[in-house]
């Protein structure tokens, strides 16, 4: 995460593990690797070593909208889920459904970064954005959940990067 600019760009510190994640489709991220759109526009399964007991909280945010040279949205929130106990993340609070990726044409490649962050205690939170909306996903920094809550380093990690494919268009077309 070093060397792909995701410390400094969205953290300050490493995550402590890798999170493992898989698509329905069978891709399966690994630390940079690139999928298409396509590969990642359903959710994901998303495996990391927690312990019994405590809650978590899923990120999944690209920090290059409109593009890596001009991030002047950084970050596009394209998933969150808070309250997970250990590593169910399924049995979470979705705050933000799932978005695929959906770099848009001719603005090269964007990473999509997945953080987990071991919560302190429960998050009171009424707050839900569906998947057909951008309100409430621009300019969304991980930094300030990390500060509201008192956060810490993230347990796990992961991210995978992609360019624009022919399905970004149905995914626009869905998102207003």
């Amino acid at each position: 995460m070093d060397t792909a600019g995701i410390i400094p760009d969205i953290i300050d510190v490493k995550p402590k593990a890798k999170a493992t994640i898989t698509y329905p489709s069978g891709a399966q991220v690994e630390l940079g690797k690139e999928l298409a759109p396509t590969q990642v526009k359903d959710e994901p399964t998303v495996v990391y070593d927690a312990d019994e007991g405590s809650l978590y909280t899923l990120l999944l945010v690209d920090p290059d909208a409109p593009s890596r040279e001009d991030p002047k949205f950084r970050e596009v929130l394209h998933w969150a889920v808070i309250n997970i106990p250990g590593n169910k993340v399924s049995q979470g609070q979705v705050i933000a459904e799932y978005i695929g990726a959906g770099p848009r044409e001719g603005s090269g490649l964007h990473r999509y970064v997945f953080l987990v962050f071991k919560q302190n205690e429960k998050i009171a939170s009424d707050k839900f954005i569906n998947k057909t909306t951008r309100e409430g996903r621009v300019s969304v920094k991980v930094r300030d959940y990390i500060t509201k809550y008192n956060f810490g380093a993230p347990v796990a990690g992961n991210f995978f990067q992609a360019k624009y494919d022919d399905y970004v268009q149905t995914l626009i077309a869905q998102v207003k």
